[in-house]
């Protein structure tokens, strides 16, 4: 099966991101019969050949495009010249690029290399991770400030009914706060709480009682900011 075959639409291949493209690219690799694995070459891909069958006024670009994904594959660590091959000419799809399978594998993996999991505090990690992967990233902000508020309740051993805000400004409270450092200056002290509340109040609150859109990176600095206010509270924990 040739490319053009696999993904005959070649405006849609110009309005993906090399990263994107890179996902087909490596499903179509994948797929290929042993004996063609065996002659991969970013040479090869290069020739005209490859896209003859797009409209001839795109061909070029759609050559382009497939290199740079080619090459993102490489960076990534997902093709790697063959070994002892005549000048790294000849490829092969590498472990790690055979064990994502296709374009939803590449998919996750991009996601992945965008949060740092090494991080996170372990119960972002059990509880968030999966879910960011998916791209769900509402709901994987969502949940990782909610297990900021239950670890704060269960650290301040307050009740039930204190949520949200609320249960920050009495557990950072400046003078009766049960997770409020009072060796701390009373400054510092108010700033901590209306850091808790403010997180919670922005980026769980909302999530609760509607669909808050979400860009990938800011996801991934939010999470992170979460996985910081873990690691005070294990720090007050008394």
């Amino acid at each position: 099966m040739q490319f053009t075959d696999f993904f005959p639409n070649a405006e849609a291949l110009l309005e993906l991101e090399p990263e994107e493209l890179a996902g087909v690219f490596l499903e179509y690799l994948i797929q290929l019969p042993p004996d063609d694995k065996g002659q991969l070459s970013r040479y090869n891909f290069s020739l005209t050949h490859t896209v003859r069958a797009y409209p001839e006024t795109l061909q070029e670009n759609a050559s382009k495009a497939l290199m740079e994904a080619w090459i993102w594959l490489e960076r990534e660590g997902l093709l790697a010249p063959r070994p002892g091959s005549t000048g790294g000419e000849w490829f092969y799809i590498t472990r790690r690029g055979a064990a994502l399978k296709n374009r939803s594998g590449v998919t996750a993996y991009r996601r992945a290399n965008m949060l740092p999991k090494q991080l996170l505090h372990a119960s972002i990690t059990v509880k968030v991770w999966a879910t960011f992967l998916r791209g769900d990233y509402d709901t994987a902000v969502f949940q990782a400030f909610k297990e900021v508020e239950v670890a704060v309740r269960k650290a301040s051993r307050l009740k039930p009914e204190d949520i949200g805000t609320e249960l920050m400004r009495k557990a950072f409270h400046v003078q009766t706060g049960p997770l409020s450092d009072m060796n701390a200056p009373k400054a510092e002290r108010e700033a901590l709480g209306h850091l808790f509340a403010g997180a919670i109040g922005s980026y769980k609150n909302p999530s609760s009682h509607r669909h808050v859109p979400i860009a990938p990176q800011e996801a991934v600095e939010m999470i992170v900011l979460a996985s910081h206010l873990l690691g005070i509270i294990d720090a007050r924990r008394p």
